[in-house]
């Protein structure tokens, strides 16, 4: 199928309608076994993330100490229960996402916030590296005001780091996580399961310091 890469955001009037059912997905994280859709334990936390493909952007959380389970799906777009070819058209909004489950008492999401930064090129709006669509484009989905005070805190301080270097502003987008759709059960773990598949992740080699 051809994918119609698309670099600007589709009005919710054009966007295509999704479907009333969510689709199939998996029950278990392929690595720890644990849930993906919960229940989870009452002290975790939430945290959602978009920074490029999704397959690459999920190991780098899954890996963490402190965090009970990742998983892969969709926000920030108008379609219901999209799937991932309707993605790929650019006419859904939505952005590919990682969704990190938390334990706040042994990693903060400050520390998350340091991994997001850190592990891509936020400043390419529509796009990471080779990867061009909305669906790439870098964001953080914040499930409360904490989490936006601190998202909007770390942004500033990077991209003072990165003005600082020549680099572009940081084209972060900061939004409440209104509906996240996971994605599909071979996308869960991609590249647990398939070991030499493809990552095309790649930060800009700054540190993104928390020292406020």
């Amino acid at each position: 199928m051809f994918f119609l890469k698309k670099n600007s955001m589709p009005s919710k009037e054009i966007a295509l309608p999704g479907r009333t059912e969510p689709i199939e997905t998996a029950e278990r994280h392929f690595v720890s076994g644990r849930l993906l859709k919960g229940p989870f334990p009452s002290q975790m936390q939430i945290a959602v993330f978009g920074l490029g493909c999704f397959w690459g952007a999920e190991r780098k959380f899954w890996t963490q100490e402190g965090v009970w389970v990742s998983s892969v799906g969709y926000c920030a777009g108008f379609t219901l229960n999209p799937n991932y070819e309707e993605v790929c058209t650019g006419q859904t909004g939505h952005n590919e996402v990682v969704q990190v489950v938390f334990d706040p008492g042994k990693i903060s999401y400050l520390e998350l916030l340091k991994i997001f930064f850190e592990s891509h090129n936020p400043t390419q709006g529509m796009r990471q590296g080779n990867d061009v669509g909305t669906q790439y484009r870098s964001g953080i989905y914040f499930t409360s005001r904490e989490q936006k005070t601190d998202a909007d805190a770390i942004k500033e301080s990077y991209n003072k780091v990165l003005s600082a270097e020549g680099l572009s502003e940081v084209t972060t987008e900061i939004l409440p996580l209104e509906e996240y759709y996971y994605a599909e059960d071979y996308h869960q773990q991609y590249l647990a399961k398939n070991p030499n598949g493809y990552c095309g992740l790649g930060g800009t080699g700054l540190k993104c310091e928390l020292n406020l």
